[in-house]
């Protein structure tokens, strides 16, 4: 008989800001207990850092409400952050040219689990 392990997620996508940016804080808490990575996000000084806090707390609530799982129990098992797709705009460029502008979006995942 197997066992099936119980995990809560929490995906954000098409978050305005490169996946480069976002994989600086993510392995920072991969591993963490979850109480611990919430600390570490917040005070991170990162931009990606307020948006992985906000998606760490909603992976929380759905650990809580949704499974039933002990907050005190949970780390990040997995947490990753895939690129989306890519805003292109032109920016005005000298003698007439135009420079291409990428503007980037990320889709970030994370998954708790709880620690046995």
């Amino acid at each position: 008989m197997q066992d099936t392990i119980i995990e809560a997620r929490a995906e954000l996508k098409y978050a305005r800001i490169s996946a480069r940016k976002v994989k600086i804080v993510a392995d920072l808490i991969r591993g963490k207990d979850a109480m611990e990575a919430l600390s570490i996000a917040k005070f991170a000084p990162k931009a990606s850092s307020e948006i992985i806090y906000k998606l760490l707390k909603s992976a929380m609530a759905n650990a809580e409400n949704n499974h039933g799982m002990s907050v005190e129990k949970l780390y990040v098992a997995e947490i990753y952050a895939n690129q989306g797709p890519t805003l292109k705009r032109i920016r005005p460029a000298a003698k007439g040219s135009a420079v291409r502008i990428r503007k980037r979006t990320s889709h970030i995942t994370i998954v708790l689990r709880e620690r046995v």
